[in-house]
């Protein structure tokens, strides 16, 4: 018996089963491309993203050495919605959240409604990449595909719904609406009404973890799955990853060491505030009923190291082609030993919280003669690490105590880097059992709808492991404190010259 999870990037798709016990029985991933139709304009072809996900599914239950799959769930990114007519058709590609499109309409709802009444329903700023701009952009240009819409679904609950389920949304994505009341757990009157959307047009909002429907007899047959698999709502992609690391109660966080880093820490209820509102971090809910998450994140987390590794790692790319052995590795085997004094500002590709400045560029300063190959590396991990540092002070200012942390992803299997993490922050680092918390975490929402497990707790007591735990040295934590002080003048001193 087995459980399957979906996990839908914005550049590609994976399907993974796993058994009641959390083992990876079989996996499929499909890539597939945005398009650019005009400069600044990002679509996501729906139709191209359906069929990678039927091609995953297809994939992963023929290498499948179960009997049966019990229920599917899925998470996703945010933000982009697809228009469905009454049939299902697709009448328009989704318009991503890095489109400039929406800029103009939501300063409509910044002029009419103000930043504090919305950030009181929302939990966030305004901002163009959620989804009520779009909308609002779709109706004033293709005003034939905004009235000939039935439903604008997100992508987590679009591929559900063509599997079988009932239109849908859960709290978790239509958090990323920036029409969805984060306390109530109901669409706004008062913001679709201002952006002139109908609400009637929005899927109904479901707790993450409600069965909406089964699979269709259909597509079952075409896809190689038995009759009666249970359909189960999932959830934003960053709150599915909290709980696959087992981020189901306060004082945790889950660290997501990716492409980009995301701190997501649990709260057990909405924290709404100025102090939030400065930092730019928003409160949504989580995947947990009756819990709340926030997201604390630099856009370039490991992508840093990529393009050391693209221009400079020349070297390290021939060694571990030659030995068979992971290039990253290789890269952090050779970092200095010792804390360096170069600092890195991480803003290859501008900041994210708390600054959310897109005008930032990356710099290096503290650069010598006498410097070594050895402390560039190092320095960009601590470089990184600093600028989650800042947002861990900023998240503790607002009221938002972290203790743990748990590592996720490409950067979580580089122990040095973990123990780097943990005598910078000076908290508790973990790494865990876990290879593939999103589609983890999924699996837990569809075993737990389906009764495989009494509740998420049970779930998470049963799937979730901790590998290793990492303790701060208190020498080199007090060394790093002192140096973190230089590290958050230099952004504030070198913002002008940056523009």
């Amino acid at each position: 018996m087995g459980l399957l999870g979906l996990d839908i990037g914005t550049t590609g798709c994976k399907a993974t089963i796993f058994d009641y016990q959390g083992n990876v029985r079989a996996t499929a991933y499909r890539e597939y491309a945005l398009e650019n139709p005009r400069p600044g304009w990002e679509e996501l072809n729906p139709d191209k993203v359906w069929q990678s996900v039927k091609e995953v599914i297809k994939e992963s239950v023929s290498g499948y050495r179960g009997t049966e799959i019990k229920a599917i769930s899925v998470s996703s990114f945010g933000e982009a919605a697809v228009p469905v007519d009454r049939k299902g058709n697709i009448l328009h590609n989704s318009i991503m959240y890095v489109d400039k499109r929406g800029e103009e309409e939501v300063g409509y709802l910044r002029e009419k409604l103000g930043e504090e009444k919305v950030l009181q329903i929302t939990g966030a700023a305004i901002h163009p990449m959620y989804s009520i701009g779009k909308l609002m952009w779709l109706k004033e240009h293709h005003c034939d595909v905004y009235q000939k819409t039935w439903k604008f679904l997100l992508y987590a609950e679009f591929i559900l719904y063509k599997l079988g389920a009932a239109p849908c949304i859960n709290y978790t994505l239509a958090a990323r609406t920036l029409a969805f009341d984060v306390t109530k757990l109901e669409w706004s009157d008062e913001i679709l009404d201002c952006a002139g959307i109908d609400k009637d047009k929005l899927p109904e909002p479901v707790q993450s973890g409600t069965v909406v429907g089964e699979v269709s007899k259909t597509i079952a047959e075409e896809l190689g799955l038995p009759q009666g698999v249970l359909l189960v709502a999932g959830g934003h992609d960053q709150p599915c990853a909290a709980l696959g690391a087992g981020i189901i109660r306060s004082h945790l966080a889950v660290d997501g060491m990716g492409t980009t880093e995301c701190i997501t820490p649990a709260f057990d209820r909405p924290i709404i505030s100025d102090k939030m509102a400065e930092s730019n971090f928003v409160c949504v809910p989580h995947v947990k009923e009756d819990m709340y998450v926030t997201y604390a994140f630099t856009f370039t987390g490991g992508s840093i190291l990529k393009w050391y590794r693209n221009n400079f790692g020349f070297e390290e790319r021939q060694e571990a082609e030659k030995k068979g052995l992971d290039v990253y590795d290789l890269l952090i085997g050779k970092a200095a030993k010792e804390p360096t004094d170069i600092f890195i500002l991480p803003y290859f590709a501008g900041t994210g919280t708390p600054y959310m400045d897109t005008g930032a560029t990356g710099m290096i300063l503290g650069l010598t003669q006498e410097t070594t190959k050895g402390e560039v590396i190092r320095a960009i991990l601590e470089g990184i690490t600093y600028e989650m540092v800042f947002n861990l002070e900023c998240l503790e200012r607002a009221g938002i105590e972290i203790e743990e942390l748990r590592a996720v992803g490409g950067g979580a299997k580089s122990e040095f880097w973990l123990q780097l993490k943990a005598d910078m922050m000076g908290k508790k680092v973990v790494s865990l059992n876990v290879s593939e918390a999103g589609t983890l975490a999924v699996a837990m929402l569809a075993g737990t709808a389906s009764g495989v497990y009494k509740s998420l707790e049970d779930a998470v007591d049963k799937l979730v492991k901790v590998k290793k735990e990492f303790y701060p040295d208190e020498k080199l934590h007090q060394i790093y404190m002192e140096k973190y002080q230089t590290y958050k003048k230099i952004y504030p001193a070198l913002k002008e010259i940056m523009q």
